[in-house]
């Protein structure tokens, strides 16, 4: 059985440095979604302009779409994606039938010094737009919720044990 597992949350919550974390416990694929966006959504992100549906969509089914080929494939696998509203991870979730998510959650202050320590495109100015965005998991969505201030090879081995991916 495959298991594909999308680390979701703000920017600077340690979504990529936690599925790397639990890719080197699993050996999965892992997928970084920023990777998948199209440069008009990366520059207009730059410019300090948050993305709109619009924009979002497109990018979303891409990952879906990463996420299917390896189900389909008989591979688990391993994402990094904001997936801030609920209509967002069920985009997600239309690439395979078990999908979870990790809902890396953490102090503003400590999400704003993360970002400023980083070289990103996100700018810090756009936090505020996603944490009026974020709709945490709902109870009837695969998945759980961690405190980022926990170390990454801690939230790592609680992912692998809490989600059964031994």
């Amino acid at each position: 059985m495959t298991h594909h597992v999308v680390f979701m949350g703000v920017s600077g919550s340690g979504k990529s440095t936690v599925a790397r974390e639990v890719q080197r416990l699993t050996g999965w694929d892992f997928a970084e979604g920023d990777d998948f966006h199209p440069r008009a959504n990366v520059e207009k992100m730059s410019a300090g302009h948050p993305l709109t549906d619009q924009d979002r969509f497109p990018w979303l089914g891409s990952l879906a779409r990463w996420i299917r080929e390896h189900d389909e494939a008989g591979e688990s696998s391993l994402m990094s994606c904001s997936a801030l509203r609920r209509t967002y991870r069920d985009v997600l979730r239309s690439g395979a039938d078990d999908v979870a998510f990790v809902h890396l959650v953490g102090d503003k202050g400590v999400l704003l010094e993360r970002m400023g320590e980083r070289d990103h495109f996100m700018p810090p100015e756009l936090l505020e737009s996603q944490l009026a965005t974020l709709e945490p998991l709902h109870d009837d969505e695969a998945g759980l919720e961690l405190d980022v201030a926990l170390p990454p090879a801690e939230l790592a081995e609680r992912v692998v044990e809490e989600l059964g991916l031994r």
